[in-house]
């Protein structure tokens, strides 16, 4: 019976945080885990032309781990809050913040 409680308790939990989440309407915008390294090199070389990458350029805060994945996740942030859109094909929207450590994503 106790455990039962606990678990509808750790399930009220989830459900009001999660709710918090979607309702406060944030939104990131991250790599696919399966995006080619190619396509993902080309967006971040395109975008960084346009929008200032320097959090992910060596000293940067959000330059480790220095892999194109994290960079590209960064670089596809940075325009998604410029034009309104994660773009679908190396792209996916989050409600995850996935800023770390002093990396703060906007």
């Amino acid at each position: 019976m106790a455990n039962s409680s606990l678990y509808f308790l750790g399930f009220l939990a989830c459900l009001f945080l999660c709710s918090s989440c979607q309702a406060s309407g944030k939104t990131w915008c991250v790599a696919q885990t399966a995006a080619p390294d190619d396509k993902l090199q080309a967006f971040l070389i395109a975008t960084c032309e346009r929008y200032n990458c320097k959090a992910i350029m060596p000293g940067g805060p959000c330059y480790q781990p220095a892999n194109i994945h994290n960079h590209a996740s960064y670089a596809l942030d940075i325009a998604y809050r410029g034009t309104g859109v994660c773009n679908p094909d190396v792209g996916t929207p989050t409600i995850t913040d996935p800023s770390f450590g002093s990396c703060h994503y906007p």
